[in-house]
């Protein structure tokens, strides 16, 4: 079962797209059928697939996570214990356990089954620049 490792290069919060970059993996490997897993290994990021037309649902998205879960700089961030990393540490750990760290996508004919809008992101949490590795495996 062929699997390689990506990275992503992030410069701060939001969403890094890379469907490319897993449609080139299943292009190297002139697949038919299968089952694509994407895992990040990382807790401080996560992955989903979103609108990929229009940048406002990215932008949309970054404000609500960042208002949902805010700093620990924040009033009423206090009760956070986990603080030694930086004030964004644990909100980035807590959103990643609101989103997901895997994903499965249906190949059909060598190519990801998404819909027409659809790509795959990784949701950096961090607000620094972060070098992430996604994992792409591809089973039968």
């Amino acid at each position: 079962m062929p699997q390689t490792v990506i990275s992503i290069s992030t410069s701060g919060q939001g969403l890094y797209e890379f469907t490319e970059a897993a449609q080139d993996f299943l292009r190297r490997l002139q697949v038919g059928e299968g089952l694509l897993t994407v895992f990040v290994r990382h807790t401080s990021c996560s992955l989903i697939i979103q609108e990929n037309a229009d940048p406002d649902v990215r932008r949309d998205l970054k404000t609500f996570f960042s208002r949902l879960v805010p700093p620990t700089t924040d009033p009423g961030m206090g009760w956070v214990t986990h603080t030694t990393e930086g004030p964004d540490d644990m909100p980035a750990h807590i959103k990643a356990a609101l989103t997901a760290v895997s994903l499965g996508i249906p190949v059909r004919d060598g190519r990801l089954m998404l819909g027409t809008w659809q790509g795959i992101y990784l949701f950096e949490h961090r607000d620094h620049p972060h070098v992430r590795q996604v994992v792409l495996h591809l089973s039968p």
